[in-house]
């Protein structure tokens, strides 16, 4: 079964990753067993603490989601040890046509080289030139003539060298072994074959032949080998006795790991002039093949997105997936797909809620930890209930969720928003806990936002908090920068930002004082910051 990633949105809150984890646990209870929850940034505080009081292990972090290497239906030939015969490569490559070149390995399974048919072809053609090779391994040469030592000589060799000649008929003066370093090719031919005895060659190669006791007894240092084939094919099979380490490509490789992009690979093959080439896991041990074929159709990675339906917060490479679903309570934005897909947005306080209603469709009841967790994630993004998002639904199915975990609403509402900011983080981290990009009507909006108990104590690092949006500004370019200090207590929210000050007044009808202003009633982004400023740009 496929992996479908199921993913929140960038700066992920509670609602983002629970509402990913729950809709994941719930398709895989269905049967659907390849869903995995994601997370497209580090989790902050206050989820890392709900997590930990419910045992549950963070969703797996993703920062892409281009298409990879691995997700291409590549090809996966066998890959050869450098040690085996030019002669079992050349078999391969023979016998499937679609394998272009075949990964050489070393003993540890990492990258040696290459081995294709115009390697075996380029080696063949020169053996025609010059017929002598180098201490071919005598295992190699009894492999490939399927051929037995005859004598004692040839026991004790373990490889052999030479020019590779054919023993002429006897009536011929031409045949001189006039050195050793030959390996003579004869049928029964005994006088050829005493010469051979005689002179010490390297080899003598006997086709279709047996040798002759008196023969057999002569003082020699030759190796004799027996072979069933012919001497023409004997000849032949000799050159592919040789090592593949010999004959393939081994310098200047491309290679592909399976974490490359496919972006990446299609720019380096456009400019490259070899068919195929190999891939590599983080080990760097050989796993598969790539032709330029494989990228023509690549198969894309599937997701389903919760909490956000706005390209801007979603994972980098949106464009190169296969979206299969959307849940989302929060405006329309500009997320596309390519196929009909299942879409789900529902005016509604926290995406958990359409989850939970979800499992309730289905006859599923969350277990007692995952109830306990939605119940949390709910909590938090109605701000326990006191946001204008918050709806008697979100109220009804987190009143569910409690009894089913054994949980007091009230105290789980304090354990969420009782803890401290933490005064050790930087402006930056606090900034960034909660943060969405937006645009709109032409405008670039940064928002981010800190639910908390003592926004007064917050708002008294306002300064450290505009030199992180100056920096932000100058590298992103946003048109306004907002950070909203959302107090439960005060019930209200107290914003910092950084822009056009006329345009903050008319949006939201307060005069600010240095950068700042307090919005009461204000406790929802999506829903009384968001549609003010849209309103105000058109």
């Amino acid at each position: 079964m496929e992996q479908v990633f199921v993913t929140g949105h960038r700066n992920p809150d509670t609602d983002s990753i629970v509402s990913a984890m729950s809709y994941t646990a719930l398709r895989n209870a269905l049967g659907e067993r390849g869903y995995t929850a994601a997370r497209l940034g580090h989790l902050n505080d206050e989820s890392k603490r709900i997590l930990e009081r419910f045992g549950f292990e963070p969703p797996v972090l993703i920062k892409d989601m281009r298409t990879q290497v691995l997700d291409l239906d590549y090809d996966t030939p066998p890959a050869l040890s450098a040690a085996l015969t030019v002669g079992r490569g050349w078999n391969i490559l023979r016998n499937d046509a679609n394998i272009a070149a075949i990964p050489v390995t070393k003993e540890d399974g990492t990258l040696f080289g290459m081995l294709s048919s115009g390697d075996v072809a380029d080696y063949d053609m020169q053996t025609i030139e010059n017929p002598v090779v180098e201490d071919i391994p005598l295992f190699n040469l009894l492999s490939v003539l399927e051929g037995r030592v005859l004598n004692e000589a040839g026991s004790v060799a373990d490889s052999i060298s030479g020019e590779v000649i054919f023993g002429l008929p006897k009536s011929s003066e031409q045949l001189l072994f006039d050195h050793e370093n030959y390996i003579a090719v004869c049928g029964n031919q005994p006088q050829v074959i005493r010469w051979a005895l005689e002179s010490n060659i390297h080899a003598l190669i006997l086709c279709e032949a047996e040798l002759s006791p008196e023969l057999r007894a002569l003082e020699t240092r030759t190796c004799i080998i027996t072979t069933p084939f012919s001497a023409f094919r004997a000849a032949r099979l000799i050159f592919q006795a040789i090592p593949i380490a010999r004959i393939c490509q081994s310098e200047d490789l491309v290679t592909f790991h399976l974490t490359d992009y496919l972006d990446d690979v299609k720019e380096v093959v456009s400019k490259s002039r070899y068919r195929c080439y190999p891939i590599l896991d983080a080990q760097e041990k050989v796993v598969g093949t790539l032709s330029r074929y494989h990228l023509l159709k690549p198969r894309r990675k599937k997701v389903v997105l919760v909490d956000h339906n706005e390209a801007a917060q979603s994972v980098p490479g949106l464009d190169q997936v296969e979206l299969l679903g959307i849940i989302d309570h929060h405006r329309l934005a500009d997320i596309q797909s390519a196929n009909p897909i299942f879409f789900r947005n529902e005016i509604i306080g926290s995406t958990t809620t359409i989850v939970a209603e979800m499992y309730q469709e289905k006859g599923l009841m969350p277990s007692r930890k995952m109830a306990g967790l939605m119940c949390a994630a709910i909590l938090s993004d109605t701000v326990i209930f006191k946001s204008p998002t918050s709806t008697l639904r979100d109220r009804t199915i987190a009143e569910r969720l409690a009894r089913i975990a054994g949980l007091d609403l009230e105290e789980l509402g304090k354990f969420i928003f009782a803890a401290s900011l933490g005064e050790n983080k930087t402006a930056a981290q606090l900034l960034y806990t909660d943060f969405k990009d937006f645009h709109i009507a032409g405008h670039y909006l940064g928002v981010g936002q800190i639910t908390c108990v003592d926004s007064v104590s917050i708002l008294k690092r306002k300064a450290e908090f505009l030199a992180e949006m100056e920096k932000a500004t100058g590298e992103k370019g946003y048109n306004i920068m907002i950070l909203m200090l959302t107090d439960v207590l005060l019930e209200g929210t107290q914003i910092i930002f950084l822009g056009n000050a006329d345009d903050i007044a008319q949006a939201f009808g307060v005069e600010p004082q240095g950068n700042t202003l307090f919005l009461p009633g204000v406790m929802s982004r999506k829903k009384q910051v968001i549609p003010m400023l849209s309103a105000l740009w058109g």
